[in-house]
């Protein structure tokens, strides 16, 4: 740009239609302007179109120009005539994931005044899911970068977001926030619906024996190690086949597949770390085409379960550990991981993962997360990362899979 341009900020509004554009961009190039930056949005068939130009001729010329060229094509023109230089816009420091069913405005408003309150500016908005929640996508900038006023948004962002019903998520803008590679789920409840050992409990008739223990493990209040113990002693003698009936029965989180399907298409590796049992979490992973499976063994002798586990227990250390592992084997620092979890035993989990989702979890897990998820859908994982609906929907109509299941009221 000469520094004796003078910046010229065009603002085209109207019903979006083909050819607006190109009348725009040839009025524009009669008067020889530089294009600084361009951004457009549409919104239910309406568009918003703004050019950012510096022009070495009569600014006012080409403002009448304009407003001549955009008649033609039935659209509005505003246009700004700025300062004789511009400064490059700052990237943003953070994405704010707003998540809800729905979004109230509300809601929307007082996340808005908080994020003001703190000083920070908001520089774009997009809307990233309509199904199965709302997701808006906000990039910020913050006026501090430093730990404490990101801990500062961090809890202010929480708060709004318990009072007002939402979740939201803050993460680092830039390469970081696009460079995950790996991502580690926790099975039960997290994966699939309700607890493995639960339902083995169930065949033998100690179901809500095992249900309070696991309950008390995963708020915490009990060493999970203990807890598995005492709650796999319960199953002795019961009959190996029963592993192979609760598996078959297993039913996935709503948008389980989805999200492994989608993280698998941009080259996420996938995973799983769980407390729960290889004998049922295997099939399963072979059939998700996961990458990698941590998790217990239940001991089996003569056709039996003898009410104990082979080897080390997989616990909240042994968690952590195992991600760490997956990251190594594939060459994947910690900073490009991901772990989501809903358990007390999953806090090192994500607090050693690059970004740490809670995913309807336990309050000890949600302080220490990155992120929370408080709805039923596992591919808000997806939202969080960045990830719109447009784009998995996309994807899946080129393979043939697309298809939008009615959700409950």
């Amino acid at each position: 740009m000469n520094t004796s341009d003078t910046t010229v900020l065009v603002t085209v509004t109207g019903p979006d239609k083909p050819g607006v554009t190109s009348v725009l961009l040839a009025a524009l190039s009669n008067n020889a302007v530089s294009l600084l930056d361009v951004e457009q949005v549409v919104i239910r068939g309406r568009l918003t179109l703004g050019v950012l130009v510096s022009c070495p001729t009569d600014p006012e010329a080409l403002q009448d120009q304009l407003e001549d060229a955009m008649a033609t094509v039935g659209m509005n023109v505003d246009v700004e005539i700025g300062p004789d230089s511009v400064a490059g816009a700052p990237l943003s420091t953070h994405a704010v994931v707003v998540i809800g069913a729905p979004v109230t405005a509300r809601a929307f408003s007082a996340i808005s005044r908080k994020l003001a309150e703190q000083g920070v500016n908001i520089d774009s908005i997009r809307g990233i899911a309509d199904y199965p929640v709302t997701g808006l996508e906000l990039l910020v900038t913050a006026p501090n970068s430093d730990a404490v006023s990101e801990t500062r948004l961090r809890t202010g962002l929480s708060e709004v977001a318990a009072k007002e019903s939402v979740d939201v998520a803050v993460e680092r803008a830039g390469l970081a926030r696009r460079s995950k590679r790996l991502i580690v789920f926790d099975v039960d409840s997290t994966l699939i619906q309700g607890e493995v050992i639960e339902m083995l409990a169930a065949h033998a008739g100690v179901e809500d024996e095992v249900r309070a223990v696991t309950e008390a493990a995963m708020r915490g209040e009990l060493d999970f190690a203990e807890s598995l113990r005492q709650r796999v002693a319960t199953l002795e003698g019961l009959d190996a086949s029963v592993i192979d009936e609760v598996a078959a029965t297993i039913e996935l989180t709503p948008g389980a597949r989805t999200t492994i399907r989608t993280l698998r298409r941009i080259g996420f590796r996938c995973g799983v770390v769980s407390g729960g049992f290889r004998q049922v979490i295997e099939p399963l992973a072979r059939e998700l085409e996961l990458d990698f499976v941590q998790a217990n063994t239940l001991e089996v002798i003569d056709g039996k379960l003898t009410g104990r586990v082979v080897g080390d227990i997989v616990d909240r250390a042994a968690k952590a550990v195992a991600l760490r592992n997956f990251a190594a084997d594939t060459g994947v620092a910690m900073e490009q991981t991901v772990a989501v979890g809903d358990g007390a035993n999953d806090i090192d989990m994500l607090n050693a993962a690059g970004l740490g989702i809670a995913f309807n979890a336990k309050p000890a897990l949600r302080e220490v997360a990155d992120a929370a998820l408080s709805h039923p859908y596992l591919d808000a994982v997806l939202f969080i990362l960045g990830v719109t609906r447009d784009e998995v929907e996309a994807a899946d109509a080129r393979d043939g899979l697309f298809s939008r299941v009615p959700l409950p009221h």
